[in-house]
């Protein structure tokens, strides 16, 4: 899929498995912005096993300008028991520095927005870092809010395994 936008020349196209080293360099680059470069343990193979194996964990595009990559999205299926649909959940949107202002990034969850919409999902969900102000204040002005009174729980690393270990069944 390449879909032409109403910016010039920029235009969002699916990712194949031959994507997965740029994948990875977008994923380092955001985390690097994050200031989270020592969270990124995926490799360009887990990311081919991952997101182009017998099971597709996620969804990625791929925001070009003038033919040159300059952003990603990487998102999944959720489900929310309480309408009964599924959701869109957003892990990562993410657009070069130096391309930031143009409105790639309003043009990306825009598209995914529209499909959550055609997939007939009950909405879009993303984590935004705290401190994070100028994307927080961009989500605003597209019509985000917060979701005040929850908060993000993790389990992971040795803790995961050691909670997974206390499952029995006979």
């Amino acid at each position: 899929m390449i879909l032409t936008t109403t910016i010039d020349n920029f235009v969002l196209r699916s990712t194949t498995i031959e994507d997965c080293p740029l994948i990875l360099r977008f994923i380092q680059e955001l985390a690097d912005y994050e200031k989270l470069s020592h969270e990124v343990v995926a490799t360009a193979e887990i990311l081919e096993e991952t997101l182009f194996g017998a099971t597709a964990y996620a969804e990625v595009f791929i925001g070009e300008f003038n033919s040159q990559p300059v952003g990603y999205a990487l998102f999944f299926h959720n489900f929310s028991t309480f309408t009964g649909r599924p959701g869109i959940y957003l892990e990562d949107i993410y657009v070069r520095p130096e391309m930031r202002g143009k409105g790639f990034g309003k043009s990306m969850l825009s598209y995914i927005a529209k499909l959550a919409v055609e997939r007939n999902c009950s909405r879009v969900e993303w984590s935004v870092l705290d401190w994070n102000e100028p994307s927080i204040q961009f989500y605003r002005s597209i019509g985000a809010i917060p979701m005040n009174g929850w908060t993000v729980q993790r389990l992971h690393g040795g803790a995961l395994r050691s909670f997974a270990n206390e499952f029995n069944c006979s």
